[in-house]
């Protein structure tokens, strides 16, 4: 990489930045468990990629009360409390203490959990797929495709969350709620597994969440296997649709559509970078647009009339993204430094990712 083009926005360090809490020794699980006659056993135990490790026993006293400590993990975990064949779960990032109420009859659906928001959050997923759960025929599918888009805006809010690696492995009933057959679901889980790959490279999950994103594009791609398949830093084609310096909307999928070779530009115009990478874009278009060329680029700037100066002059698709270093399009293309740009071939998928932008001109002409 050329170090005189790289930038990183604060949204963009701060997401690099981002890891486990830590100073202590671990964690805390306790509450009530409800209708015990006598003394309620139970076990604690961790996820590993669909297995599930006893790593402690614990049991009620007379009231139904329950307490027990762990160490810490390395990386936020899936735990869960299970009761027999009955289990209830929570998340755990390093020293929280999470408090879970449940009784004997009903101990898998009749509980609350507190102590963290990802603690809370899970309990409203299982709560809801339990809800769905108990439909059927076409209501069950319709209430199925409602909450999967609501998830889709919690995954890509969070993409190397464990709330999101949570709802992609997630069951209702028998059916994967988020099934690497389905092209559309493998996207979602392409998100999570560069998410995971771009800012939790040590995590245990990565290297799993990998050989599914492969595997499903394998499977898609019956003439590739799944070591031929893309890597994983590139990313799926998610929409955009921002206003341009004409005040008009412009859509980056509608622009995909067109049969064209797309870059997908990621920038900011204030930053001393910005000339220079233009400059290269500017040379690369010119050359290319009547072959097929366009440009479809996302400025940060901290207002709209620095990126109004530098955007009148420019001739390609200039839209502004007023989230700044706050935007949900920065996880959502694992943006971990600017100026970046992706390729997008005429079928409307992303190709490359080129962070080097004296590179472009050889990206670009592999697919025009």
């Amino acid at each position: 990489m050329n170090k005189k083009y790289f930038f990183a926005t604060a949204a963009v360090a701060s997401l690099l930045l981002t890891s486990c809490s830590g100073g202590g020794n671990g964690f805390k699980v306790s509450g009530i468990v409800e209708g015990g006659s006598d003394t309620v056993r139970m076990v604690v135990e961790q996820s590993s990629n669909g297995r599930w490790l006893i790593v402690d026993s614990v049991a009620t006293e007379g009231n139904g009360e329950f307490s027990a400590e762990m160490s810490a993990p390395a990386n936020p975990e899936v735990f869960r409390l299970r009761y027999g064949m009955a289990s209830v779960y929570f998340p755990v990032d390093s020293l929280e203490h999470i408090q879970i109420n449940t009784n004997v009859k009903n101990f898998a659906t009749d509980f609350t959990i507190s102590g963290s928001h990802d603690a809370v959050s899970m309990m409203n997923l299982d709560k809801k797929a339990i809800e769905i759960n108990g439909m059927k025929g076409d209501e069950r599918a319709a209430a199925i495709e409602v909450w999967k888009k609501e998830l889709v805006d919690t995954i890509l809010a969070n993409p190397s969350g464990i709330i999101s690696y949570y709802v992609i492995n997630k069951y209702i009933g028998n059916e994967p709620l988020f099934n690497p057959l389905d092209k559309n679901d493998l996207r979602i889980i392409g998100a999570v597994a560069n998410g995971y790959y771009t800012f939790r490279p040590n995590d245990p999950r990565t290297t799993y969440l990998v050989n599914v994103l492969r595997n499903g594009r394998a499977y898609h791609n019956p003439g590739m296997s799944a070591s031929d398949t893309l890597q994983v830093s590139e990313t799926s084609l998610f929409d955009i649709t921002l206003q341009d310096k004409n005040g008009v909307e412009q859509s980056l999928a509608e622009l995909a559509k067109q049969n064209k070779v797309t870059l997908l530009s990621f920038t900011v115009y204030a930053a001393e970078f910005s000339p220079s990478y233009n400059a290269i874009l500017a040379d690369v278009y010119k050359k290319n647009k009547s072959k097929g060329l366009e440009i479809y680029q996302l400025s940060f700037d901290a207002n709209d009339f620095t990126w109004r100066q530098s955007a009148v002059n420019l001739p390609w698709v200039t839209v502004y993204d007023p989230a700044g270093a706050n935007s949900s399009n920065l996880a959502r293309y694992n943006v971990t430094q600017l100026p970046l740009t992706y390729v997008i071939d005429r079928n409307g998928e992303i190709v490359m990712r080129v962070d080097d932008p004296s590179k472009l001109a050889s990206a670009v002409a592999r697919y025009l």
